[in-house]
C-alpha cells in the first residue's frame, strides 16, 4: 500500500513537474518563434541586398566597360583630328613657301622686263646679245684652261731648270696642293697619290707624308699622269709604316 501510494506520488509529480516545463517552454515558444521570424526576415533582406550589389556592381562593371570603349574611341578621334591638322599644317606650309618662290620669280620676272623695257633692244637684239655673251664665256673658259696648263708647263720647266743650276734646288709644288695616299707598295717603298699634272704635281717635287696630323715619312714623286701620280720614299725618311689614307702636303712649297 505503501508503495502505491509512493508511486501515485512519484508519478503526480512528474506530471506537476511536466507541466511546470510545458508551461516555462510555452512561455518562451512565442520569443523563439519571433526571434526565429526575424533571423530569416534579416537573412532574407540580407540576400535581397546582396544581390541587389551583385546587380549594381555588374552595371557599374558594364557602365565602367562602356566608359572606356567610349574613351578609346574619343581618343582615336583625337589622334585622327590632330593627324589632320599636321597634314593641313605641313601643306600650309608648302603653299607658304610654293608662294614665296612664286613672288620671288614674279619679281624677278618683272625687273627682268624694267631692265629689257629700258633698254630699248628688240627681241632679235637680245638674242644676239646673248649668243655673244655665251660666246665670251666660252673663249673665257677655254683661255683659262690654256692658262692652266701653261703655268703647269712654265713650273715644270723652272724645276727641269734649277736641276742644272744648282744641287741645292728643289722642285716647288704648289703650296696648296694636297692629296692622300691610294695604293703602298712596302716591299719596293712606293705609293700611288691621287693627285697628278690637273692638280699641280711635278715630276722630283717632295711630298711629306702624315697619319692624323703626325709626320711618319717624306716621298718624292718619279711619274706623273693626269690625276694621279707615283712617288718612292725618300732614303731616310721612313718614320713609320704608311698606309692608304695617309695625306700628303709639299715639303717645298712655292711662295
Amino acid at each position: 500500500m505503501l508503495l502505491r501510494i509512493s508511486l501515485i506520488v512519484a508519478i503526480l509529480a512528474g506530471l506537476g513537474a511536466g507541466v511546470v516545463s510545458y508551461l516555462d517552454i510555452s512561455d518562451k515558444i512565442p520569443a523563439l518563434t519571433k526571434q526565429r521570424d526575424d533571423e530569416k526576415t534579416a537573412k532574407v533582406a540580407e540576400i535581397t541586398a546582396h544581390g541587389k550589389t551583385k546587380t549594381e556592381l555588374k552595371k557599374t562593371q558594364s557602365d565602367l566597360a562602356q566608359t572606356k570603349q567610349e574613351l578609346a574611341d574619343t581618343q582615336n578621334e583625337r589622334d585622327k583630328a590632330v593627324k589632320i591638322a599636321e597634314d593641313k599644317t605641313k601643306i600650309a606650309d608648302q603653299l607658304t613657301v610654293k608662294l614665296a618662290n612664286t613672288t620671288r620669280e614674279r619679281d624677278d620676272a618683272q625687273a627682268f622686263l624694267a631692265r629689257y623695257k629700258a633698254s630699248d633692244l628688240t627681241p632679235e637684239q637680245v638674242l644676239t646679245l646673248n649668243k655673244q655673251v655665251k660666246a665670251s664665256r666660252m673663249e673665257v673658259e677655254v683661255a683659262n684652261a690654256e692658262k692652266l696648263v701653261l703655268l703647269h708647263t712654265i713650273g715644270r720647266l723652272t724645276n727641269e731648270l734649277n736641276k742644272y743650276i744648282g744641287p741645292e734646288q728643289y722642285v716647288k709644288l704648289r703650296a696648296d696642293l694636297h692629296g692622300k695616299i691610294l695604293v703602298v707598295d712596302p716591299k719596293w717603298d712606293f705609293v700611288v697619290l691621287n693627285i697628278g699634272e690637273d692638280q699641280g704635281v711635278i715630276a722630283d717635287g717632295e711630298l711629306l707624308v702624315s697619319h692624323s696630323g703626325e709626320l711618319i715619312g717624306k716621298v718624292k714623286v718619279r711619274s706623273v699622269q693626269k690625276d694621279r701620280c707615283i712617288a718612292n720614299l725618300v732614303p731616310g725618311w721612313k718614320i713609320k709604316e704608311m698606309m692608304e689614307g695617309d695625306e700628303v702636303s709639299p715639303a717645298h712649297p712655292a711662295t
